[in-house]
């Protein structure tokens, strides 16, 4: 199986850690150096990279299935869901996962007026009751790469009457995400959007009335260069209200990587993820070794930590969570690359 990346990707190792940290495209750096240059010799963006940023959220948006007034942008999901954690009255009840990543459930945890309920993964749908106020999910695990059912999980969640938030930050470019199925929607774009970090998403509801901007600066205005100095008095329409201050040089490279993102489209990446995680979960399985079970690009591997030293030595980079072997597998990777990292555990 080739790469879909084609020339926009060169790297010199094998490189099976998406789920850390995504690769750049060629054309994500050009642009990057094009602005650099530009910044170096005077001629910045006259409207401080403005157009690149509106770019970048109006392509998350089409990805997400969503209008674009409803997108905000940041620079860290743990920012975007303690805006929302902000928002819940003293004694509601959030419901999580157990072992779920730290971004999403620690601003939960940081009130110690709300009451936080943990439960195992698979458990999450049937352990929303009558009282719970938001059910706070990743789409997919970061540990292990187990998908979680959202159906279910947004099915039970309206049932009571609870809001979803759901963290797409390790499926969003391989999954299709829809993100209006949901009251809350998170990303981190470095990821699996290959975009630079310090670049994040959060897609709010039409009726945003309930959050409170309490993080925004100048750029929530509706006018932001109006609102500089002093108290935002008209805040933005839209939910650009809740952006936080942009990185230009990151948007500037977003912008190109994210169209490659849509041009090449999240079902056709993911079934070129799937199939080479197909490929390794076999490989593994002739070697006498089980993966967690699932359908996913993460492909996690217990007891096999051990080995992220011996990969690495032979230039097959992974990531070792929660005592697992975790490889991921993106648009850049190739059967080779499966192939590859098997004849290395094999030795």
């Amino acid at each position: 199986m080739d790469s879909l990346g084609g020339a926009e990707f060169a790297p010199q190792t094998t490189y099976l850690n998406t789920a850390s940290e995504g690769l750049a495209p060629a054309r994500a750096m050009a642009a990057l150096r094009a602005g650099l240059d530009n910044a170096a010799l005077g001629r910045p963006s006259d409207d401080g990279g403005g157009r690149a940023v509106e770019a970048v959220r109006a392509t998350f948006a089409r990805l997400a299935g969503v209008s674009e007034q409803r997108v905000a942008l940041g620079g860290s999901v743990a920012l975007h869901v303690g805006l929302i954690a902000a928002a819940l009255p003293a004694g509601s009840e959030v419901l999580v996962a157990d072992g779920d990543f730290s971004s999403l459930v620690n601003p939960f945890a940081m009130r110690a007026d709300l009451k936080l309920r943990s439960v195992p993964l698979d458990e999450l749908a049937e352990a929303v009751r009558p009282g719970t106020a938001m059910v706070a999910v990743s789409s997919v695990q970061s540990a292990d790469g187990r998908v979680a059912d959202l159906a279910a999980i947004r099915a039970a969640a309206r049932a009571h009457g609870a809001r979803t938030l759901v963290d797409a930050t390790q499926s969003a470019g391989w999954l299709p995400l829809n993100a209006d199925d949901f009251d809350y929607t998170v990303v981190g774009a470095f990821k699996w959007l290959l975009c630079p970090r310090g670049i994040s998403f959060l897609v709010v509801p039409r009726d945003s009335s309930e959050l409170t901007p309490i993080f925004a600066g100048w750029v929530a205005g509706e006018d932001p260069w109006e609102s500089c100095y002093g108290p935002v008095e008209h805040l933005a329409r839209s939910a650009r209200r809740f952006d936080q201050s942009h990185a230009p040089m990151g948007y500037l490279a977003a912008e190109p990587t994210l169209a490659l993102i849509e041009e090449l489209g999240p079902e056709t990446i993911g079934a070129h993820d799937m199939g080479l995680a197909a490929r390794f979960r076999t490989g593994l399985a002739a070697l006498g070794r089980e993966p967690v079970p699932g359908e996913s690009a993460i492909v996690a591997v217990p007891g096999l930590g051990h080995a992220e030293d011996r990969l690495t030595r032979a230039g097959v980079r992974v990531s070792v969570r929660a005592g697992n072997l975790r490889a991921a597998v993106h648009l850049y990777n190739t059967s080779a690359d499966v192939d590859r990292i098997l004849e290395v555990l094999a030795e």
